[in-house]
């Protein structure tokens, strides 16, 4: 078993061009009867990362960008290689150099809006990064100022959205509103050999007519321009399954995107979607320790400030299942239960419910799954409570049969 800290790679300078070692993978029952962790461990399921990466490129009809943030780890990453995916949206230096570092070949597009203007010189100097997204005049500039006689650039104008119905909406924060979108795109154009149009409609997105709506504001766009677009990227927000969540078809969500983009009228464009979701909850877990408890809520040895961020705040509920190596089998019968994580912060609280045997006590197991997006790259060293491992396991991504994101009929 190879087990590391579970320390952001960003931070912790992992040796991405180290051999990989190919051996057999324990499986996560397995891990806690030999290891009993009292720290929490990160899952990763390189079998399962690679097969839903192979599934998401075969069925969207465009490029596939990794949305680095969602999970930078190196496993992580090449999982998905494996599974066909080559392009990677990046936002930081730091992710540009990683992927770089790990794939020499890798089509990689530096998506955050705005940028210091080192990171655009170092992306495009240091690292061959061709396309950069705007949403400002003053971005535009920066961009043109920092790659000099920028030949070969791809400039792709994020748009503004109206607040939407998504778990988690974006519209606040990035994006260009119509007006200010059409003169960019005018603005870029002579500039570009590669012009495109962004747009995201919030992460966890439920409703398939997001994209449709989306696209009507891409279309207006584009005619009052009345310039060519090369690139026409959906963004993400594609949903995956959580307990109680209703999700839509993929195929519903990718019938929309389409006929959307037939109706564009822009016949030699290319699609992109920045998936991160999709791509990698459902490779990875979390097992816990309960340490403690009380009624209804069980204290245990991870929480918001670790890799539980999503459960607090945004109340987040996951599958979860309880692992006792020794001993009773787990009672069958089922309750609602509270997690406190274990720092002193009285907001380190998931109100759930997660639902376990209803005669789950202190020193048993908990694995937590869905959490192979934005779980152990959200880790802070908040109170101490920093140690964690990350191990590649081989069993299936699931402890009930929940779909791996919302597949097409």
């Amino acid at each position: 078993m190879r087990v590391r800290s579970a320390v952001s790679p960003l931070r912790r300078g992992v040796a991405t061009t180290a051999p990989v070692i190919r051996q057999a993978l324990p499986t996560v029952d397995a891990l806690v009867a030999d290891l009993r962790p009292e720290d929490p461990v990160h899952c990763i399921r390189p079998a399962t990362l690679a097969a839903t990466a192979r599934d998401f490129v075969a069925a969207f009809p465009g490029d596939v960008l990794y949305a680095v943030k969602c999970n930078p780890d190196p496993a992580v990453l090449r999982a998905l290689w494996d599974g066909g995916v080559r392009h990677f949206d990046c936002a930081s230096p730091a992710e540009v150099a990683l992927v770089r570092t790990m794939f020499g070949d890798a089509h990689i597009h530096f998506m955050h809006p705005v940028k210091a203007r080192g990171a655009i010189r170092e992306a495009w100097g240091r690292h061959g990064v061709r396309d950069f997204v705007l949403d400002s005049e003053a971005e535009l500039a920066k961009i043109l100022a920092e790659t000099g006689d920028h030949a070969g650039i791809g400039l792709i104008v994020r748009l503004a959205l109206p607040k939407g119905e998504a778990v988690l909406d974006l519209s606040g924060k990035f994006g260009a509103e119509a007006e200010e979108a059409v003169a960019l795109l005018r603005a870029a154009r002579p500039h570009a050999v590669r012009l495109g149009v962004a747009f995201h409609v919030g992460s966890q997105c439920l409703d398939p007519l997001a994209w449709r709506r989306a696209m009507d504001v891409v279309r207006g766009v584009i005619r009052s321009a009345g310039v060519a677009i090369d690139i026409v990227d959906v963004g993400g927000g594609f949903p995956v399954a959580y307990p109680d969540v209703e999700l839509p078809d993929f195929g519903a969500i990718l019938a929309e995107i389409e006929d959307g983009f037939d109706r564009l009228g822009q016949p030699d464009a290319r699609l992109w979607a920045e998936p991160g979701r999709a791509l990698v909850a459902a490779g990875g877990s979390v097992v816990v320790q309960v340490q403690a408890r009380r009624g209804d809520a069980l204290y245990i040895n991870d929480g918001v400030y670790g890799s539980l961020a999503d459960a607090g705040a945004l109340a987040f509920r996951y599958p979860v299942r309880c692992l006792r190596p020794e001993g009773e089998a787990p009672d069958d019968v089922l309750r609602g239960f509270t997690f406190f994580g274990p720092t002193c912060d009285s907001a380190d609280a998931m109100r759930g419910p997660f639902h376990l045997p209803a005669d789950i006590g202190e020193g048993d197991w908990i694995e937590i799954f869905q959490l192979g997006a934005y779980g152990a790259c959200l880790r802070t060293g908040f109170n101490g409570f920093d140690r964690a491992r990350i191990v590649e396991v081989s069993d299936s991504s699931q402890a009930a049969d929940e779909p791996v994101f919302a597949q097409a009929a």
